[in-house]
């Protein structure tokens, strides 16, 4: 076996890595055709990323241009710690009034602090999601990595 499909997670630690992680990088594709990464809080809506973003912000500007993306999300400060999982795929715009602030309600209790208290933010939700719109990352790959699978130097 080689040593990248040693360290790739299985369909359960995906789906349990993701659902553990509140941030990603969020990569889009700008005009020019470079890209466009920012960090985002994210939700999930059944087992897909979901996020919301003002409507007029860069990211879904490329988005209604194309709407493919690549998300990250990623753990792990030393080599032998490293994890992460990435996924390709296309956003699909969520504009119903009702499902965005669904989606803003996953991001928002998620988020570090926030535990029980999430639906006394309701009436934020609703107030920022007047301005919002929402997306669900359709996957068409996911790769993935656990470098703790690895032997690390001193077990070696």
């Amino acid at each position: 076996m080689n040593q990248r499909a040693r360290i790739a997670m299985s369909e359960a630690e995906v789906t349990a890595f993701v659902r553990e992680s509140r941030k990603l990088q969020l990569g889009t594709i700008n005009p020019d055709g470079t890209p466009h990464l920012v960090t985002m809080f994210y939700g999930l809506v059944g087992d897909r990323i979901a996020f919301w973003t003002y409507g007029k912000a860069q990211k879904t500007r490329n988005l209604e241009r194309d709407p493919r993306v690549t998300c990250l999300i990623e753990a792990g400060d030393d080599y032998f710690e490293l994890r992460g999982v990435l996924v390709y795929g296309t956003a699909r715009l969520i504009d119903a009034r009702e499902e965005v602030l669904d989606v803003g309600m996953a991001v928002t209790a998620r988020m570090p602090g926030v535990g029980d208290a999430v639906d006394e933010l309701r009436e934020y939700v609703v107030h920022t999601g007047r301005k919002r719109v929402a997306y669900v990352v359709e996957p068409t790959r996911v790769v993935s990595w656990d470098h703790r699978k690895l032997a690390t130097p001193a077990s070696a």
